[in-house]
This record gives structure tokens, C-alpha cells and sequence, in this order.
């Protein structure tokens, strides 16, 4: 009945066009010229209900970052893993809570991982992008696939969207190079084939050998030596659709490659640097987003995507040759019904499927099937000064194994309610506060993986409550433009998932306890010096508290969890003018700790990345060509993200990038 209800919308829309304005003395019709509104706008950041960042493309391009999870470590709140060398994997957790409670959305829908439950940002470029977005907890968009509100935090990827103008054929070219033989060229190429049609394709190559030198002091040893296997070569291509069916109905769609092979460069462990450990990577997707807008109180958004993910883990070691491979795919279906019953207030109903596989190459492997049954049902009020948002999640998870027994079903209820308030007057001064209840799934590897699975693990309980101030204010020590937000937040883990060795093996098991209380600041401004002369100031600060709280009588006790600093931050000082535009960029993470216990022998020293951006754009006709040259951590220091892996010193990279 579902799926009837749910084609018959798709396909057997009702179109309802509005007549022109007519002249009833003359019978013609008269176009009105067009009246131009200037005002300021807040910035979302500022008005939402939950925390949320964003950076625009043209920020991406001023700071000089070298990819997603570079962009991301400028975030407040947010620790990125990066596992070291332009090769090594790259994760993102927010608030401490874990990489599995952070989602990935690609152009509105979820990228997902249920092997390991950790997507690896590096494997998206920035060449492609045009915002980033990171929301904490309840978002107040609920016109979104029911997957989005199935997580902690998600961190949104939008990609460029073609613009013709007056051209029906767009072209733009790049080419960056740098240091340990990084070099990546890509083309995008767009065409518009009709008034309602219109094709862009992408391709990008990138590879480097990634053997740079490096400083590390392993205990009473300094060790000065080059990594090595850390080099890569990838492919990423991706087609796009757009189709406007009709005024009120479009159409997109997505094909996505990407292929990669890399070397996992270890850990430099007892001033031994030998690494051969190999990764290959196959990620295919198709994806497809149908909307229709009936009127414009109500509208109906359906996806759909199939995804498949292969991967070998070949590794040469001392022990004997291993030789693992990996095959996941995705169906996924989404759709969201969005009504507007009264001027202000909205509701929306969702409901998601998908089915996920998981295959290897184990002589035991179970071959894992999960089939997942998200239904949210949001409501969202906004008026001048009040702006309040709720939803609650109904989560149905079944599993089928081919051998052995399954994991048991999974069913729960999850609520999330969030509210902004702008305090009287012209202050512009607003106080937000959001909850959120949610749980995170055990995944594949969790529940299955060789010995160390199990199948009766409990999902992972996370209630999140913040409380937050955003101010905007434009006569502040003259700058003309001021932004400030300032979040407080709780956080508690129940049931956290964790390996525990036993007496011959390690297994998962559900013991940890984590509370987090912390606290995220955002600062921006900009100073109007001359006509043509601009400072910006973007700057951001997170004091982070997570702490164990499995077993009072442990000595791990209130001790801060691992790879989380309590300090970290960045800031950047742009002067635009008419010549070179520079950045100065700063990121700083104070010290961490490997292991539970937070001992000297355990800890990590804290560290400064310091970076300059140089850049030029020229404009001519319907040409464009930018060209910039960034250094990054101009200290020249090896220092660690994670243990034993030192990442790269003083590097230099060029680019030049031409559009037409």
C-alpha cells in the first residue's frame, strides 16, 4: 500500500500553474520591473537551533587547505584522526563521542560504511566542493532522509552545481603540485542540453610518494629517518545530472568512482620505519533525488542509491603474507513528505530503508545481512524571535547470517527537541538549547568479526543536551561585520563498545562509560580598511572534558579519554586587496594520551600547525584564472596526531585553476 501511495506521488504528479498578472482595460499582459531589497542577513550559524558551521567555497580556497579533513580540523568541537602521510586514513569525531556516531551526507544522502561504521574523509576532494557543513545534534532542517537524524553529528558535503549564464558549455581545468611528489590535475566540464537539461562530469587524478623526512622521539631515541609506503594513486570520477521535469518538479542524479591504491605507511615503533601493508579501494555509487513541490505548503522528496565497496588488505609481514578482501553493497531508499498546515509552523514525515551486505574472504565468515527501517516524524516552528524543532526516531534494525547465529533485532524510540530564542531589543543576541537521545549500532566488524565479534552486543546509548549564545553585531571596535557563539554542552555514553582482551583473545564487549562536559566558541569578524582592502578574521576554540566513568574503583577513573585533547583551535587572518591575497592560518591541539590511563609514558605532546596562503585571481571576459601557493606547518615539526605516526614537516604546495 506504501509503495502504491509512494508511486503515485512520484510519477502521477498534478501540476498547477499561476496565471500571469493581465491588464483588464488593455487584455495584455505587463511585465513589472524588478525592485531591488537590500538588508543583512544572519548567517545560519547564528539562527539555528542546534550548532552549526559552515564554510563556503570561496573560504576553502582562501585558507589553502589541502582536503576535507583538513577543512574539518577548523571546526570547533571536532577531532579529526589522521593516521599520518598523504596515503594514511582520515576520520572525524565529534565531541569526543566516536567516529560511528558521525555521519557523511554527499549531496543529501548518507554515505555509509557498516563494516567498521568509519568513513574515510580523504577519499573526497575539495575540487569538487562548494560547502561544508557540520550540525551538532537536532537540525532544524527536517526536510531531510530520516538517515540524517539517525546520528550525533553529521558533517554535510555539497558539490559544485553548474552555472552557464549566457554560456551553454562550462569548462574549468586544475593543477596542484608540492612537495614529496604530490601532483593532482583534474577537469570539469558542464553542458546545457535544453532549458531543462543540463550534464556535468568531474575527473581527478591524484598521486604523490609521500617519503618525506622526519624527527621523532621514540622514549630515550631520536629517531631521524624517511617514511616510507606511504604513497598514493587515485581516481575519482562522478556524473552528474540535472532535470527540471516541469516548474515544479526536478530530477538529479549521480554516478560516483573511486579507485585507490595506497600504501598504509605504520607505525614508527622502536626506531623501526618498515611498513608494507597495501589498501585498495573500490567505491562505486549511483544515486538519484526526485523532488516535487505541489504548492508551497507541501512537497515530497524521494532518493534512491546502490552502492558498492570492495577492498583488499595485503600485507607482507615478517609473520607470513595476509591477503584480506572485503565486498560491501548498499540499496537504499528515502522519502520525505514536508506540509505546512499554518504560516509558521511545518511538519514532515520520513522513512528510509536500506540493505546492507557484508562478504570476505575469512574461512569463516557469516556473510552478514542487515536490513534497516528509519521512520522520523519532525515538527519545526519559526517566527521572528522564536525558532523550536522536534523529532522523534523510530529505529528497526533485522540481521540474517548465513552460518552461525545472528545478531538479536533491535527496535527503539529516539527524541530530539531543540529551540532559539532572540532576547528582546537590538542586541542581536540570541540563546539556543537542544537534546538529543540517540544509539549507535554495533557494526559488522563489532558483531562478527573472526573471534573478536559478538553478536550480543548492545547498541551504544548518547544523550547530548547544549546550551549555547549567538551574537551578531556590526559596530564592534569598528569591525564592520562580528559574529560570536558560544556552546556549552553535556554528553554521556552508555554501553560504549570496546575491546577487552579475555584470556587468549580480544573481544568486544559493551563496559565503557564516557560523560563529556566541554565548551565550543566561534569568532568572526571583518575590518573594511579601503575600497579595496579587506581583514577577515575566522577563529575557533573547544574545551573538551571527556572522561571514564565505567568503574569508580579503576585506575582509569575520571581519566580523559583516548586521543582527546582537552584544548584545541584554529584561527585565520585573510587581507584581501586588489594585489595578493593573504592567509595566515593557525591549528593547535594540546596534549593526548594513548592509552586509558593517562600517564607520562601514555601521553602525547600538544602541537602548533602553521600556515601562509598567497593568492591571486584574474578576470577577464568569461574567463577565470586563480593561481595560489600555500606552506603548511611552517614550524617544520613532526608531530603526532595518533601515536608513532609523525606527520609530514614544512611543505609547499602550487595551483593554478583555470574556468571558462
Amino acid at each position: 500500500m506504501c509503495i502504491g501511495l509512494f508511486a503515485l506521488f512520484l510519477f502521477h504528479s498534478v501540476e498547477v500553474y499561476a496565471q500571469q498578472p493581465q491588464d483588464t482595460i488593455t487584455d495584455q499582459q505587463h511585465l513589472l520591473p524588478e525592485v531591488a531589497v537590500e538588508g543583512r542577513r544572519s548567517q545560519p550559524s547564528l539562527t539555528s537551533t542546534a550548532p552549526l558551521q559552515q564554510m563556503q567555497r570561496v573560504e576553502l580556497e582562501r585558507l589553502g587547505v589541502s582536503g576535507v579533513a583538513d577543512a574539518v580540523r577548523r571546526f570547533s568541537g571536532v577531532h579529526v584522526k589522521d593516521y599520518g602521510g598523504i596515503g594514511g586514513l582520515k576520520t572525524v569525531s565529534v565531541r569526543s563521542l566516536g567516529t560511528q556516531h558521525t555521519a557523511v551526507s554527499y549531496d543529501g544522502v548518507a554515505v555509509s560504511d557498516m563494516q567498521s561504521g568509519q568513513i574515510d574523509i580523504s577519499r573526497f576532494s575539495l575540487d569538487n566542493v562548494s560547502a561544508l557543513t557540520l550540525t551538532i545534534g537536532q537540525s532544524d532542517d527536517i526536510y531531510q532522509p530520516a538517515r540524517l537524524s539517525a546520528s550525533a553529528g553529521v558533517l554535510s558535503i555539497e558539490t559544485l552545481q553548474p552555472s552557464f549564464g549566457r554560456q551553454p558549455f562550462r569548462l574549468s581545468a586544475g593543477l596542484k603540485a608540492g612537495s614529496f611528489g604530490y601532483v593532482n590535475p583534474s577537469v570539469t566540464a558542464a553542458v546545457k542540453a535544453g532549458e531543462r537539461l543540463s550534464f556535468s562530469g568531474w575527473l581527478d587524478y591524484m598521486r604523490a610518494d609521500g617519503n618525506y623526512p622526519f624527527r621523532l622521539q621514540n622514549g630515550n631515541q631520536l629517531i631521524e629517518a624517511k617514511r616510507n609506503n606511504s604513497d598514493i594513486r587515485t581516481w575519482h570520477a562522478e556524473l552528474n545530472l540535472f532535470a527540471q521535469l516541469s516548474r515544479r518538479q526536478t530530477l538529479k542524479g549521480k554516478l560516483y568512482l573511486f579507485d585507490s591504491h595506497r600504501g598504509l605507511p605504520g607505525g614508527v615503533i622502536y626506531d623501526n620505519p618498515y611498513a608494507v601493508e597495501r589498501l585498495y579501494d573500490r567505491n562505486y555509487f549511483a544515486q538519484l533525488t526526485y523532488e516535487n513541490r505541489f504548492s508551497p505548503r507541501w512537497k515530497l522528496k524521494a532518493s534512491g542509491k546502490f552502492g558498492y565497496t570492495w577492498t583488499r588488505d595485503r600485507n607482507n609481514q615478517a609473520s607470513g603474507i595476509t591477503d584480506d578482501r572485503f565486498r560491501q553493497r548498499e540499496a537504499y531508499l528515502s522519502a520525505v513528505l514536508w506540509a505546512q498546515p499554518l504560516h509558521r509552523l511545518s511538519f514532515s514525515l520520513a522513512q528510509d530503508f536500506a540493505w546492507n551486505t557484508l562478504a570476505n574472504t575469512f574461512p569463516n565468515c557469516q556473510f552478514p545481512v542487515r536490513q534497516t527501517l528509519l521512520s522520523v516524524l519532525a515538527a519545526h516552528y519559526k517566527s521572528n524571535r522564536l525558532t523550536a524543532t522536534a523529532s522523534l526516531l523510530n529505529t528497526y534494525i533485522t540481521e540474517q547470517v548465513r552460518s552461525g547465529a545472528a545478531a538479536p533485532d533491535r527496535r527503539r524510540l529516539s527524541p530530539a527537541v531543540s529551540l532559539s530564542w532572540m532576547i528582546p531589543g537590538n542586541s542581536g543576541l540570541r540563546l539556543r538549547a537542544s537534546y538529543q537521545d540517540l544509539f549507535r549500532t554495533p557494526t559488522f566488524n563489532d558483531l562478527y568479526y573472526l573471534s573478536s565479534g559478538s553478536r550480543n552486543l548492545r547498541p551504544e546509548t548518547t544523550r547530548q543536551l547544549n546550551i549555547g549564545l549567538a551574537w551578531e553585531g556590526s559596530n564592534w571596535m569598528p569591525a564592520d561585520g562580528f559574529t560570536l557563539s558560544v556552546d556549552a554542552y553535556y554528553n554521556k555514553v552508555n554501553d560504549k563498545i570496546v575491546a577487552v582482551p579475555t584470556l587468549f583473545v580480544w573481544q568486544m564487549m559493551n563496559v565503557g562509560k564516557v560523560e563529556t562536559l566541554g565548551l565550543d566558541a566561534n569568532l568572526n569578524a571583518q575590518w573594511q580598511l579601503a575600497s579595496r582592502y579587506r581583514l577577515l578574521l575566522a577563529s575557533a576554540y573547544s574545551l573538551m572534558r571527556a572522561r571514564d566513568i565505567t568503574d569508580e574503583a579503576s585506575k582509569t577513573w575520571h581519566n580523559q579519554i583516548v586521543y582527546t585533547p582537552k584544548h584545541s583551535g584554529s584561527a585565520s587572518l585573510t587581507l584581501e586587496n586588489p594585489y595578493v591575497d593573504i592567509t595566515y592560518t593557525l591549528v593547535y591541539a594540546s596534549a593526548r594520551y594513548t592509552m586509558a590511563q593517562n600517564l607520562p609514558a601514555n601521553r602525547i605532546a600538544p602541537y602548533t600547525d602553521h600556515g601562509l596562503s598567497l593568492s591571486h585571481t584574474f578576470r577577464w571576459s568569461y574567463h577565470t584564472l586563480r593561481l595560489a601557493i600555500d606552506g603548511r606547518n611552517l614550524g617544520g615539526k613532526n608531530y603526532e596526531i595518533i601515536r608513532f605516526y609523525p606527520m609530514a614537516g614544512r611543505n609547499f604546495r602550487i595551483t593554478a585553476s583555470y574556468q571558462f
